[in-house]
């Protein structure tokens, strides 16, 4: 009786899963079968869910409209760059909060934990003032440098050295002379790799897709990321949905290709970088 009963469980719990997973790939099923259709096919009822013939078409439209390889180039520059930065700044900061004792350690850590709460809006104003009074509007730099680091990713890197990397090591690089920075390079980064490589997904997902302050801050279209760009493909008066559509598969399918292999290595890393007790 218990095993028909445990077998029934186990029958609904994948049933329940498959349903989550057909909730989750939904949506890039209906975005690649709207970037094949026309914004007539997309606007009918009932919608049309299957792929139509005008993808081609579709995707020479946005090259004919925007310079989508510029801005694709421009993206790449920014999100790595940015992500690079981002997981060495917040992976120290995270480490030396985690590892290290120093004077005012929990007010500033506190003092961090509470910028997590504040809408990243209401800081675009000030943002803005200071990026234009040290003559930085209109560059990348403005992009990149003021998220070099970020709280959710200081306090995530924290998190993660508390429980992944054990006192003895440290105490044993310092027995072999290592300052506090050879600790945190040779003995911390090794062990934190799973949360960098998740980390840095985070990272690079959430720049690529930003779309606000590259608006505020960028004036030359040469210089737009991809997400400014593609909002140029929406009309006035008109939108060929088709062709917002194609753009919009085309600035999404490198992240899919990039989480496709990253995750792998990611799944990887946790099952061969934990460190027990």
């Amino acid at each position: 009786m218990d095993g028909k009963y445990a077998g029934l469980k186990k029958l609904v719990l994948h049933f329940l899963l498959l349903i989550g997973v057909f909730i989750s790939i939904f949506p890039f099923y209906w975005l690649a079968v709207m970037s094949t259709n026309k914004t007539s096919d997309i606007l009918r009822f009932p919608p049309k869910l299957i792929f139509g013939s005008e993808l081609f078409t579709n995707i020479n439209n946005v090259l004919q409209n925007v310079d989508f390889f510029k801005a694709f180039l421009n993206t790449v520059f920014v999100s790595t760059t940015s992500a690079v930065a981002i997981l060495f700044f917040c992976s120290l900061a995270g480490f030396t909060f985690a590892k290290f004792q120093f004077p005012g350690k929990k007010l500033l850590f506190t003092s961090l934990l509470i910028t997590m709460m504040i809408p990243s809006q209401l800081s675009f104003v000030p943002s803005y003032i200071m990026i234009s009074k040290i003559g930085w509007v209109d560059t990348f730099q403005a992009l990149i440098i003021p998220g070099l680091a970020n709280a959710f990713g200081i306090f995530w890197i924290k998190q993660y050295s508390e429980e992944a990397i054990h006192d003895s090591l440290l105490d044993a690089g310092r027995l072999d002379g290592c300052n506090h920075f050879r600790l945190y390079w040779n003995i911390g980064l090794p062990i934190l790799r799973p949360a960098l490589a998740f980390l840095g997904i985070f990272s690079f997902i959430s720049i690529w897709n930003d779309y606000l302050w590259p608006l505020v801050i960028l004036n030359d279209p040469a210089k737009y990321t991809l997400q400014v760009t593609l909002s140029q493909l929406n009309g006035i008066y008109d939108t060929d949905y088709g062709m917002v559509m194609a753009g919009t598969l085309l600035a999404t399918l490198p992240l899919i290709i990039l989480f496709m292999f990253v995750s792998r290595q990611f799944i990887s890393g946790i099952a061969a970088g934990a460190v027990k007790d």
